[in-house]
């Protein structure tokens, strides 16, 4: 099952002015989910979130995005069933949004153009609202991964996207989803940068996380029952491959065969010569 757990566009500049803020929403994203498996159903779930922050014009536009696994945590079939799940989830999610943009406001620490009392007034406005949490079932965990795990590893805009580069201006083309048609931005070459500078993760910072029965110190006492569960067969771990396999498959040239195409063998180190 995947989820996309999306808030109102007015607290989309609150997160783009706090990057420690914008950190924190996998982890609740993953926590209002398994707080709905806890309470109502009494399983343990797991849960991968993935943080995404663009949308088609390089906005900023956080969300997250995040695969499922709990057995029958909801059944498609049952309608009722349905809304419950998607409202409960809802509400725990942007309780715990709000609850975290609050304690910043109040330690002090929330960057904003606002005043504190319009930041009140703002949050207390957006947790009456309803906020938008989209249910997918996918065929498999790799029908997932390829449509969300893209997000964690290309970059914000594809080069075929990008019209003309002159006179100091970018045009792109993205796709309106309320027109249904492409629609064209042009921005100064600085405002693009600064655009797609936004959505680059800070080193070492890690774009998939797992959380639940995932989570890494849970995964080996829980792997083997997660499996039969699931009905599928657990795969070993691949085997690493050498350097000169990485190298090859980059430059589509072997490291270890020289220039008459004989294969390169090591046989020992030279010490360096004294000058």
């Amino acid at each position: 099952m995947g989820m996309t757990l999306s808030m109102p566009d007015t607290l989309w500049p609150l997160f783009a002015a706090n990057p420690h803020l914008t950190r924190e929403l996998p982890s609740i994203a993953a926590s209002a989910i398994m707080i709905y498996g806890k309470v109502y159903k009494g399983i343990d779930v797991g849960v991968m979130p993935i943080l995404h922050t663009f949308n088609g014009k390089l906005e900023f536009n956080s969300h997250v995005h995040a695969l499922v696994f709990a057995r029958d945590l909801r059944s498609p079939s049952q309608s009722g069933e349905s809304i419950f799940f998607n409202n409960s989830i809802m509400r725990t999610w942007k309780r715990l949004v709000i609850a975290l943009l609050r304690e910043a406001l109040n330690a002090g620490c929330l960057v904003s153009t606002l005043t504190d009392r319009e930041l009140e007034h703002l949050l207390r406005r957006e947790e009456c609202r309803w906020w938008s949490v989209h249910i997918q079932f996918f065929n498999g965990k790799e029908h997932f991964l390829q449509y969300a795990g893209r997000y964690a590893r290309r970059p914000p805009i594809s080069e075929r996207r990008i019209q003309d580069v002159s006179n100091g201006l970018v045009s792109f083309w993205y796709k309106d989803k309320r027109l249904k048609r492409p629609v064209t931005v042009v921005c100064t070459v600085t405002e693009f940068i600064d655009r797609w500078a936004q959505h680059i993760p800070k080193r070492y910072r890690h774009a998939v996380r797992h959380c639940g029965i995932f989570a890494p110190r849970r995964w080996n006492q829980v792997a083997e029952a997660t499996f039969l569960l699931s009905g599928q067969r657990r795969r070993p771990n691949p085997r690493r491959l050498r350097w000169n396999v990485s190298v090859q498959r980059l430059s589509g040239h072997d490291p270890l065969i020289d220039s008459k195409g004989w294969q390169m063998r090591f046989v020992k180190h030279l010490p360096p010569v004294a000058a």
